[in-house]
């Protein structure tokens, strides 16, 4: 019969970490949805948002969620992960991408009817063929920016995995 594994003081509070980090991302997104959609009561923007994005928005709150858990305890052990990996990954410019373009497969349901104006502005920009490919592709760039997203809290995850095995083996 197996033994129950206990996580320790540092794990739980690296956990504790992780899952506040996921669910500020979470409630920012909705937040954001909210805010944009000033034609829809909240609940339907955020049911809409759901339907459209649920991958994305669970997904990068998962990935923010790990990212924060596996620097958090790597840190509090001793063991750091490498600050690019972690910036470029979960931290911000995947997140933000991903969202970003996440926002723009709504405002055709009526959701996040602000982006609007912001659409507006992409030809002046980008001009009218990127803006367009911007638009009509969204769901695939958002998708993209999920899956590098995960992957490099998966690195991340890797990394310290290496790191921990490393030193077992030198004790």
């Amino acid at each position: 019969m197996l033994q129950p594994q206990y996580l320790s003081r540092t794990a739980k509070r690296s956990l504790a970490k992780g899952i506040i980090s996921g669910t500020a991302t979470l409630t920012a997104y909705l937040l954001v949805v909210i805010a944009t959609t000033p034609s829809l009561p909240a609940s339907a923007a955020i049911r809409a948002a759901f339907d459209i994005n649920s991958p994305i928005i669970l997904g990068t709150a998962g990935a923010v969620g790990a990212q924060v858990f596996f620097a958090s305890y790597g840190k509090s052990i001793g063991c750091s992960i490498d600050r690019k990996r972690a910036i470029l990954g979960a931290g911000s410019g995947g997140t933000a991408i991903g969202s970003f373009f996440s926002f723009f497969s709504l405002v055709p349901l009526g959701c996040c009817g602000s982006w609007l104006l912001i659409l507006s502005f992409l030809p002046s920009v980008f001009g009218g063929a990127l803006s367009v490919a911007l638009i009509e592709y969204s769901q695939p760039f958002s998708h993209g920016a999920l899956a590098a997203v995960l992957g490099f809290a998966g690195l991340s995850g890797l990394q310290l995995r290496k790191r921990l095995k490393e030193r077992k083996h030198s004790v």
